[in-house]
């Protein structure tokens, strides 16, 4: 389960995320400190998915290939994410009884800050990634 909460600056579009709660049947915990962290990682990639990360062509060239061009987010970007594990239902596939962890938070972070956002904004679609421009631009419809 994903919770996600976001304020919105209605002037310039822009999206912070202000809290995040995250809650992952991993399994088994082996390692506490290593699944902590690929939850982390896997959020931080998530979020910038659903707000800031796209792969942009021209002529059939990809022009955003650089981390100058292609906008990863920042720790600046990113809130202080509370994140539980539910280790009640260890894995029966191997003996140790641990289930992957690192694509918990890809998967369920661009639906919970699109989510949030939806709701936020109270409309109904927004395409990704939820860039200020696109944010500004469903804010002024009519």
């Amino acid at each position: 389960m994903h919770l996600c909460e976001v304020e919105v600056d209605p002037e310039t579009g822009a999206v912070e995320i202000v809290r995040y709660c995250a809650v992952d049947d991993v399994g088994t915990v082996i390692n506490p400190m290593i699944v902590e962290g690929q939850v982390h990682g896997g959020l931080a990639q998530g979020i910038g998915q659903a707000l800031a990360e796209r792969a942009a062509y021209e002529d059939g060239q990809l022009v955003s290939a650089t981390f100058m061009d292609y906008a990863l987010p920042r720790a600046g970007d990113l809130p202080f994410f509370a994140t539980e594990c539910d280790e009640s239902q260890p894995c029966t596939h191997n003996p140790l009884g641990a289930k992957g962890c690192g694509e918990s938070g890809t998967i369920g972070a661009p639906a919970a800050v699109i989510s949030a956002l939806l709701d936020a904004l109270q409309i109904d679609d927004l395409e990704m990634p939820a860039t200020p421009e696109r944010v500004w631009r469903a804010i002024i419809r009519p």
